[in-house]
């Protein structure tokens, strides 16, 4: 059995952030300049995906929790839920791959562990929200299921049940 190239772990102060370009500045300025201080005033948590070989990173994404309204969800999705206002989720809010790594399904693999992550959490959350950035992003995210929300088309969410089976 092949050993993984790539393994993904929490940002920390031994991951090389300085030299991660992934072609968009505000994704890259974010990861170098912002990343540590939202996780130590606990708005966001960070993962990396670190190229085994060389230490290297690959990619990173962020989550932080966020809500729902019960309203915006599509009406299958809604009557199988409690009549509360909101429904608790988890905000995939960044997502890069550097693009000496691009083209190698990375996005996808931080998609899944970041589901995986939100999945395993001992704090509930019913959805993955996202609010991708431009019509490339949300064809991506759509290839997983993730469904615009009525009255709010910048978010995006799918229910972590459905992707969980969709990964599999």
């Amino acid at each position: 059995m092949n050993e993984p190239a790539f393994i993904t772990e929490a940002l920390a102060s031994k991951h090389d952030r300085s030299s991660f370009t992934c072609g968009v500045e505000p994704l890259d300025r974010y990861f170098q300049q912002q990343a540590t201080q939202d996780i130590r005033r606990r708005i966001a948590s960070c993962f990396v995906m670190v190229e085994k070989a060389t230490g290297a990173v690959a990619g990173y994404y962020t989550i932080s929790a966020t809500s729902l309204l019960l309203t915006d969800l599509p009406e299958a999705q809604a009557k199988r839920l409690p009549r509360h206002p909101l429904v608790p989720a988890v905000l995939l809010g960044r997502l890069a791959v550097a693009t000496t790594y691009q083209g190698r399904h990375l996005g996808a693999a931080l998609v899944a562990d970041a589901v995986e992550r939100a999945a395993r959490a001992d704090i509930a959350a019913f959805a993955i929200v996202v609010d991708p950035k431009d019509g490339e992003a949300r064809r991506f995210y759509a290839r997983f299921g993730f469904f615009e929300l009525f009255g709010n088309e910048r978010r995006l969410c799918v229910p972590i049940e459905s992707i969980l089976r969709f990964l599999k």
